[in-house]
């Protein structure tokens, strides 16, 4: 066995353990993103969660020992499947309508990342660096999808990913007041993706 191997392979571990771990860390991410969208990140028990994944709260407690380290990974989970996202939507026919499908995934994300942050942000800065990271994984996801439109001719020259961040985050913060209906977000977005467009003589 190589010596570079991680030290549980390294030990000899059988390599189901650590699957099993894996598949129970996903599991509990899964858990705890519903109960967090469900409740709110204050207000959902781990003991939920773990009910939720189909597992004991000693099996929750040794991936994540607190609390915090749940809501931390949640977090960069959703950022990195955000970020996975758009890598993949890099690979599509129509520039514009990659770009326009990842900003509903970030919308989507909206909710969850509000609940998440806000409870992040009472126990850490905002310059931390999972908060600063995950935003530049943001900004790189939607620099790299707009530039793409931009180049093809779809998308204004004009806009940047600054821009487009913070209008669906604009978006998501509005529809959280009354009166909201269930279709406000995606006509709100569906305006923002309309104007995205190339303008007469540009």
């Amino acid at each position: 066995m190589s010596a570079t191997g991680t030290p549980a392979q390294q030990a000899g571990a059988p390599r189901t353990i650590r699957a099993d771990a894996q598949r129970n860390y996903q599991r509990l991410l899964s858990a705890a993103n519903e109960a967090f969208a469900h409740h709110g990140a204050d207000d959902a028990s781990l003991e939920e969660i773990a009910r939720r994944a189909g597992l004991g709260i000693g099996t929750l407690y040794r991936h994540f020992p607190t609390r915090q380290a749940l809501l931390e990974a949640v977090y960069r989970d959703q950022v990195e499947a955000l970020h996975a996202r758009a890598v993949d939507l890099l690979q599509s026919a129509s520039p514009d309508e990659a770009l326009a499908t990842w900003l509903r995934a970030l919308l989507d994300f909206g909710s969850t990342k509000h609940n998440l942050t806000s409870a992040l942000l009472a126990t850490m800065d905002k310059e931390s660096e999972l908060l600063s990271s995950c935003s530049a994984v943001m900004r790189e996801s939607a620099t790299a999808l707009l530039t793409r439109a931009q180049q093809a001719g779809t998308v204004r020259a004009d806009a940047s990913a600054s821009d487009l961040l913070r209008l669906v985050h604009a978006i998501s913060m509005a529809v959280r007041r009354p009166p909201a209906d269930d279709g406000q977000a995606d006509r709100l977005l569906g305006l923002v993706v309309d104007g995205l467009r190339p303008q007469p003589g540009d």
